[in-house]
């Protein structure tokens, strides 16, 4: 019998509860997902399942991969509390060496953890017109100490925009927000779509954009 993988630096802090056990979804992708096709969704480092709960309620059959059990073990129990578990699946794999399948997921979030090593694999992944939200820490020239702390795993101003243009990009954007205890967020924010059709289809949002 294999012995058990030991517990993560993130096996800790879920545990601990040092990291949120119920964090929201990201809002961009709130905004957008009702205009985004139904069927099987993907949650890369999902965490506590910030957005898988989030795409099991809305609909979606779900898998939520993270290399914390603790993590994952949380996930469940969210999903079960909302009663949404029979279209969540958890999967204990490390995402920098996750085999994903080809042409298997309608919808792969991605937030706030740095895999653009992962890009092509992730786009490959997609169905065709199937969508791709990833949001990560930003460089801001403004304090923002929410996040790492260093630059290594924060996005270069438009890096993540280039990252996307093999795909067809719907909406991008980088921000600084305000948060509690001044803790500010940069953040960049990718959705993009794997469609050979660049006029469409596009998905609704009010005051939606793309930067050059």
């Amino acid at each position: 019998m294999s012995e058990p993988d030991p517990p993560t630096d993130w096996d800790e802090r879920f545990s601990s509860g040092s990291y949120p056990r119920d964090p929201e979804p990201s809002p961009v992708l709130c905004e957008y997902e009702p205009s985004i096709p139904d069927g099987r969704a993907l949650d890369l480092a999902t965490g506590t399942g910030r957005n898988a709960v989030f795409l099991a309620e809305s609909g979606y059959d779900v898998d939520a991969l993270d290399a914390s059990r603790e993590g994952l073990r949380i996930t469940r129990e969210r999903a079960e509390e909302r009663e949404v578990d029979d279209r969540l699946e958890t999967i204990h794999a490390d995402a920098t060496e996750y085999d994903f399948p080809t042409a298997e997921y309608d919808l792969i979030t991605v937030s706030f953890y740095h895999t653009l090593d992962r890009f092509a694999d992730l786009a490959a992944a997609l169905v065709d017109g199937g969508y791709l939200f990833v949001e990560g820490h930003f460089r801001s020239v403004e304090a923002t100490p929410s996040g790492p702390s260093t630059d290594r795993y924060r996005f270069a101003a438009n890096e993540l925009l280039r990252a996307g243009t093999a795909l067809s990009v719907r909406y991008y954007d980088e921000t600084t927000q305000e948060r509690p205890n001044d803790r500010g967020r940069a953040t960049a924010r990718l959705l993009a779509c794997r469609s050979h059709d660049p006029r469409g289809p596009y998905p609704e949002r009010p005051g939606g954009k793309v930067r050059d």
